[in-house]
């Protein structure tokens, strides 16, 4: 039986949300963990729509705070499988905030997660591979080896002589 691919822009997902009162800390800013938690979501959406099946989070791989996200603002969050392997796929967030009187749209934050498929029994399946379908898709998925290779040997599921994508960077 031969393995099914999907264009990674059918696992496109897009949410919006604004910042509540209840959302923010004592400087009026979003709380992490909410955005953390809006990213799981938006990405979990991503996930499925590529394999469309129950899945997981495995791995917050990177996440990056990189501009304060203020009490009022409108967060899109914007997410799409970067990458498949095997049962696992590499979830690809960028956060963007609308500016309230412009309605520019600023990039904030982005993240990566690693999410699984499984089936009823809970156990992880084969999920399609992912086909990049425009120049920004190709440069994320090129790097998802890679990212995988240093997830795995951080977490201790890989050895570093095993990461032959890492060790490529390097000879």
């Amino acid at each position: 039986m031969t393995k099914t691919t999907r264009p990674i822009s059918d696992s496109y997902a897009e949410t919006t949300h604004i910042v509540l009162p209840n959302d923010t800390n004592t400087m009026n800013n979003l709380f992490g963990g909410r955005l953390l938690q809006w990213l799981d979501i938006s990405s979990a959406i991503a996930a499925h729509r590529h394999c469309k099946r129950v899945v997981v989070t495995v791995a917050v791989n990177h996440v990056g705070f990189d501009r304060a996200i203020k009490l009022g603002d409108m967060v899109t969050i914007k997410s799409h499988v970067s990458r498949a392997f095997g049962t696992s796929m590499e979830i690809w967030s960028d956060v963007w905030v609308e500016d309230q009187i412009t309605g520019d749209k600023i990039m904030a934050n982005s993240a990566i997660y690693t999410f699984v498929a499984i089936d009823q029994a809970g156990h992880p399946i084969v999920v399609p591979d992912a086909t990049p379908t425009n120049e920004e898709e190709q440069r994320r998925y090129d790097g998802a080896l890679r990212r995988r290779q240093l997830r795995l040997i951080l977490s201790g599921k890989m050895k570093p002589a095993d990461a032959t994508e890492l060790k490529a960077l390097f000879a």
